[in-house]
């Protein structure tokens, strides 16, 4: 469901995006694996080998190199002694962002593309601040924009380029042809490429999910990190209780009757129930769904979130 905001706030613009470097400084992400801050350094993996992080020091067994023997506890110990490192295993992000027609609502503050847009820079300046190579995907309903993962401030604006000119394409006249299948396609080319040890956030309202959509989440995050922001406007969830509003979805509008029982009624169920389904994907694939309302300021929200996603994990 699309639809206009009353004031401002509708597009974002490239040097706008760039300006968030600064707000994503103090995120700190989640992660599946042995580490708790998911975009704060590079991935630890289970690996031994001769990295750059200390693990122990354990007695010599035969095959050990003989490089990793230290020397001198050997000497106070008499036994030979050598020192074992994690291997320290970098983890390329992809950052997909939805800029279909469907995310060009918003009651207030922004539309759902524009705090999109904000999420998805946070993320990617985040990771670039810790080391890591960034890239992602831009989808409308138009087509699919790649920008291929470099360790680069180039990169990371190369993506603010790519989410800006589909967000400034979004107006309330809009006269393309919805594309709710988009979201399974990008996520099979996601697939396609991230077979393993990647960060995947997918920031979008998830319009046309479904079974399929489920499915490749799932295999994503067998092999990956994911995380999905889940973009909404809290409208939905709060309809007036008189009045009429018109939405569109770009040639088409319709006339929501709110002063009419039955009709908010259904609006209401239809929008509980689509967030109950999409958020019980938290518990059945184990992957983080924070929701991120377009009403609020998009940098606190996602430091709260993902602050009480790291609680969450660090309990289970």
């Amino acid at each position: 469901m699309s639809g206009a905001a009353g004031t401002g706030g509708v597009h974002v613009t490239t040097n706008e995006l760039v300006a968030l470097e600064g707000r994503a400084r103090d995120l700190s992400f989640v992660q599946k694996a042995r580490s708790h801050q998911q975009l704060a350094g590079r991935m630890q993996s289970s690996l031994r080998g001769r990295g750059l992080i200390f693990e122990e020091l354990r007695e010599y067994l035969p095959g050990d190199d003989i490089r990793s023997i230290d020397w001198r506890v050997t000497a106070r110990t008499t036994r030979p002694v050598v020192r074992v490192y994690a291997e320290e295993k970098e983890r390329p992000a992809l950052i997909l962002v939805d800029q279909r027609i469907n995310m060009f609502f918003g009651s207030r503050r922004s539309m759902k593309s524009v705090a999109a847009a904000e999420a998805a820079m946070l993320c990617a300046w985040r990771i670039l601040g810790s080391g890591d190579r960034v890239g992602g995907f831009v989808f409308d309903d138009e087509g699919i924009s790649e920008v291929k993962p470099h360790r680069s401030r180039n990169a990371v604006i190369a993506l603010a380029d790519r989410i800006s000119e589909k967000n400034l394409s979004l107006n309330a006249a809009y006269a393309g042809t919805p594309a709710p299948g988009r979201l399974d396609e990008v996520l099979h080319r996601v697939s396609a490429v991230a077979h393993h040890d990647h960060l995947i956030v997918i920031v979008s309202d998830f319009d046309g999910h479904g079974a399929v959509t489920r499915d490749i989440l799932l295999q994503m995050s067998s092999g990956n990190d994911v995380i999905c922001l889940l973009v909404y406007d809290p409208f939905l969830l709060e309809l007036p209780k008189s009045g009429d509003i018109v939405v569109s979805g770009g040639g088409l509008q319709a006339e929501l009757l709110l002063a009419r029982g039955p009709m908010r009624d259904a609006v209401d169920r239809f929008a509980r129930d689509r967030g109950r389904e999409l958020m019980s994907w938290q518990r059945e694939l184990g992957l983080p769904m924070l929701p991120v309302s377009a009403a609020e300021e998009t940098a606190p929200q996602l430091r709260r979130l993902l602050e009480q996603s790291a609680w969450r994990q660090r309990r289970r």
